[in-house]
């Protein structure tokens, strides 16, 4: 599965090609949950950023190593001690005004850090066991599909920290769960709500029977190796159109897609897919 690059070097993620053009990253802080701090958050972008263009990856799974958690969100510890948020970290001298300027350019960095999953060209499908909070939600969120495992805890917890969630989820969650009600309710009072009734309201779109990880990731790995197989030139053209409508007209919407199509129905994509099918035969699609 060579690249013409090797992918960034990662300490706190795991990247693996459990089948072809699949990729798996892990989480993997899992002696703390994997809860995140800084350093984790900054090698995001490399990694997603080199899997959106690698030709040998065409669908990724996203996971939480160990058997507790997707992620427990943000650590508060770390972040206590070591970030902007920190009293250590705090520069008296400055005035409001330039106080809230550092603070937004470091909230935008951190935002910018996880948009990437969403920006990512490939799908991504998150595989989400045991807890996943506060920036679990941001990040699943920013995933074109989730599934879960039976078991799975969720909250969209920042309110209980003293601040209003701003990594993605309050801007993101109203559009995939389109209840206005529920939104607030689990945002203002940070309750946490488990797999049934994440499927219920549309959060994910499978729950398994059993709980555990190795459950989630092999149903994962199912709709995966399934997308996988298909035209990636008709795969990351859906995904593309799919995530420019979303806050456009219909009309809008048609005119972009007739104008992606224009350019990428000239793809040897589809008559070999169209071949196969008279033919009876898998198709075979070249690296895109």
């Amino acid at each position: 599965m060579a690249d013409h690059s090797a992918p960034p070097a990662c300490k706190y993620f795991n990247l693996t090609y459990p089948l072809p053009f699949v990729a798996h990253v892990e989480i993997n802080r899992p002696d703390k949950m994997n809860a995140f701090k800084e350093e984790m958050w900054h090698e995001l972008p490399p990694l997603f950023t080199y899997l959106s263009t690698s030709p040998s990856t065409r669908t990724i799974i996203l996971s939480g190593a160990g058997p507790k958690a997707f992620t427990t969100g943000l650590d508060i510890q770390e972040a206590s001690q070591n970030s902007a948020l920190s009293p250590a970290q705090a520069h008296p001298a400055l005035d409001g005004a330039r106080t809230a300027t550092r603070l937004r350019r470091h909230i935008d960095a951190f935002q910018a850090c996880i948009s990437t999953i969403e920006l990512c060209e490939k799908p991504v499908i998150a595989a989400i066991h045991g807890w996943c909070l506060g920036l679990g939600i941001d990040i699943s969120v920013c995933c074109d599909v989730r599934i879960c495992a039976k078991d799975t805890r969720f909250s969209v917890k920042e309110v209980d920290i003293g601040l209003a969630a701003d990594i993605g989820t309050l801007s993101r969650l109203p559009k995939v769960v389109r209840s206005g009600s529920w939104v607030k309710d689990v945002c203002l009072s940070a309750r946490q709500f488990g797999a049934e009734e994440a499927e219920k309201v549309g959060f994910v779109s499978w729950v398994g029977k059993n709980g555990g990880k190795e459950e989630v990731v092999e149903e994962a790995l199912r709709w995966a190796e399934v997308v996988a197989s298909k035209s990636p030139v008709a795969v990351q053209g859906t995904k593309e159109i799919l995530n420019w409508c979303w806050n456009r007209s219909v009309e809008d919407g048609l005119r972009y897609t007739s104008v992606w199509n224009s350019a990428m129905l000239q793809s040897e994509d589809t008559r070999e897919a169209m071949m196969s099918g008279i033919t009876k035969r898998k198709p075979s699609f070249a690296k895109l």
